[in-house]
């Protein structure tokens, strides 16, 4: 009798993100939590890692480890002034951007991970601040984005809670197949 393993989805190695009709507080801790811990977590999956390693592909047909590094950049970036909008303004209309075509630019293709890393760490202290500094209200606030529509706050955080972890283990398990 034979068995087959199955094989894990190399794109989605902690699953699909699946945002839920609402969040406990405590959820939405573990969220802040979570993005707080992202630069640390980051620093730590790439610790010792060469260029050659860096510009390794996660799986076949995606990104490299570089790439994947300044893609958080560009990703978190991108939420962190969202949320700012959202804070400030009634249902801010935000711009998408096409991450693939970003991900091929000579910054992040060639480019060093040291700087992102560093904005990183700087851009989650200041978005760590202003979510624990969120009343229960500030919550319900929300945007709209063109392709997934009405976000409110939460969803913003499980999503980018969810994607610390998304790409980080991406890079762990990367090491883990190729021995490094």
């Amino acid at each position: 009798m034979s068995s087959t393993a199955a094989v894990p989805d190399l794109r989605f190695p902690v699953g699909d993100f699946k945002p839920q009709a609402s969040y406990t507080d405590a959820q939405r801790a573990q969220f802040i939590q979570d993005i707080a811990e992202l630069p640390a977590k980051l620093r730590a999956a790439l610790a010792g890692l060469n260029d050659a390693q860096l510009d390794t592909p996660y799986r076949d047909g995606g990104w490299t480890v570089r790439q994947t590094v300044h893609h958080f950049a560009d990703s978190h970036a991108n939420s962190y002034i969202r949320l700012r909008f959202a804070v400030t303004e009634d249902n801010p209309t935000i711009k998408p951007y096409d991450e693939a075509v970003w991900a091929e630019l000579p910054d992040a293709k060639n480019g060093p991970v040291e700087p992102s890393l560093q904005i990183l760490e700087g851009m989650h202290y200041r978005w760590v601040t202003l979510l624990k500094s969120l009343k229960p209200e500030d919550w319900k606030r929300t945007l709209f984005h063109p392709e997934r529509g009405k976000l409110d706050l939460s969803v913003l955080a499980a999503l980018y809670s969810w994607h610390s972890k998304h790409h980080v283990t991406h890079i762990t398990e990367l090491r883990k197949r190729k021995g490094w």
